[in-house]
């Protein structure tokens, strides 16, 4: 009986022990309204110092790019699906590049990255902000974003989670990729020439679904494209559209941009000289898989997508003047709390653990009169159509961009904020009110660049 009662005791305390560090694992939403919240006044005071910069806008714009080919010399982990738990690619489809334009009006300098990855991983960011100087551009200068391929390098992501998304972690990777970035903005900028710009707008509501609610929610089936031609003739298009690039599915392990690089090669092939494709307002938004197979699916997808970007229908804005300014200022949020279930959600600082803690912003280009906005997150198609409306009002056409270096995780309209689904349970990390919130912070720089 003295061993039982011992027994008993060791397991009481054991059982306690598990009780107490629980708790102080785990805690409830905090449904504070998001103007209530200290960080809201934060982000007011941020964004009130900001100044238009009009230094050179009556100038002329030049521009020059550059693609720098990040494929692996041996295959390394898949960033993606969870599910392949980071497995290395078996072979390589097609390769995958960093593109740079950098844009010049005499007074101002800035850079666009896209990159055939799945974001833009904060790791390689990090290296950046200390190597991009004056000398070259400046880090605050430069926009970036990601093409969002499954299919592409990993193994740049710190914390439990990255072993699941990106494979284990590898500083060389990290530091190939830093350096590819940093290359293609020097070889673009030594290649600076005088160039028009044209914005375009395209419809293609057949290559896009909403796939958090379907038929019940909206989509963003506008394809974006800011074109720029030089004195010489030379061709260069930078285009953004909201469908997933998730056409290869978790089973084909290859190396691939998916339909991005197929839409961006037939893209060079024609018209263009150069191409470039940034996902747009991705989060919650799919593309129509059409086709005997993945491979024949990715094809459909970006010759879909080409067909209406190259329309004669398509929506044509030339633009007067040579206004340049690129602005990166801090993104304030409540605390992280990802859900564990509807009810129960991960303290912030077990989030950090698993997740690793970067500096969250957001990024802003104006060039003529288009305005890119760069979000760090999988940024809702659903939130667009009124951010695109408010700019149209002040003169301006938008583009916003999803992974911009950054990353927060999904955000949606705040209407599916309590549905218990992939985009708003598990992908959803910093509370309530996020979708009006970051529709407020883009109308603010809306408002501060027009």
């Amino acid at each position: 009986m003295r061993f039982l009662r011992i027994f008993l005791r060791i397991i009481g305390v054991i059982v306690l022990l598990l009780i107490l560090t629980i708790s102080t694992m785990i805690t409830t939403m905090d449904n504070t309204p998001y103007k209530e919240m200290p960080y809201y006044g934060q982000w007011k005071k941020q964004i009130s110092q900001v100044k238009k910069d009009t230094a050179g806008s009556s100038g002329q714009l030049r521009a020059g790019w550059a693609k720098v080919n990040i494929t692996p010399s041996s295959p390394t982990p898949t960033a993606g699906y969870g599910k392949r738990r980071g497995k290395l690619y078996t072979s390589v489809h097609d390769s995958v590049y960093v593109r740079a334009l950098v844009i010049d009006n005499g007074g101002t300098q800035a850079a666009i990255i896209a990159a055939d990855l799945l974001i833009m991983p904060p790791t390689v960011i990090k290296l950046l902000q200390s190597r991009l100087t004056e000398k070259e551009i400046p880090f605050n200068q430069v926009f970036f974003g990601a093409t969002h391929s499954h299919n592409s390098v990993g193994g740049w992501g710190t914390g439990i989670s990255s072993l699941f998304f990106s494979g284990e972690y590898n500083p060389a990777t990290v530091e190939r990729l830093a350096d590819a970035i940093f290359q293609a903005i020097v070889q673009a900028k030594a290649k600076l020439e005088p160039v028009s710009l044209t914005y375009m707008e395209s419809i293609d509501t057949i290559d896009i679904r909403n796939r958090l609610v379907g038929e019940e929610g909206e989509v963003d089936p506008e394809i974006r494209s800011a074109a720029f031609v030089t004195k010489s003739g030379k061709r260069a298009i930078l285009s953004s559209y909201a469908a997933h690039s998730t056409i290869l599915n978790s089973g084909n392990i290859v190396l691939s941009r998916d339909y991005p690089g197929i839409l961006v090669d037939s893209l060079e092939k024609g018209r263009y000289d150069f191409a470039m494709y940034m996902a747009g307002a991705v989060g919650s938004m799919g593309p129509i898989e059409k086709g005997s197979d993945d491979f024949d699916e990715l094809k459909n997808q970006a010759y879909g997508v080409q067909k209406a970007l190259l329309s004669d229908s398509a929506i044509k804005e030339k633009s007067s003047g040579a206004m340049l300014q690129a602005i990166t200022l801090p993104l304030p949020l409540r605390d992280p709390s990802p859900r564990l279930t509807m009810g129960i959600n991960l303290r912030s600082w077990v989030f950090k653990k698993a997740f690793g803690d970067y500096p969250v912003f957001v990024k802003a280009l104006r060039i003529g009169n288009m305005l890119m906005v760069g979000m760090p997150c999988d940024f809702s198609g659903e939130l667009v159509a009124g951010l695109d409306a408010y700019a149209r009002t002040k003169g301006l056409n938008l583009l916003v961009t999803s992974f911009n270096g950054g990353y927060i995780g999904y955000i949606t309209h705040d209407k599916h904020f309590d549905k218990d689904l992939y985009e708003t349970k598990t992908m959803s990390w910093y509370g309530p009110y996020n979708g009006a919130y970051l529709q407020e912070v883009i109308k603010d720089i809306i408002d501060k660049l027009s």
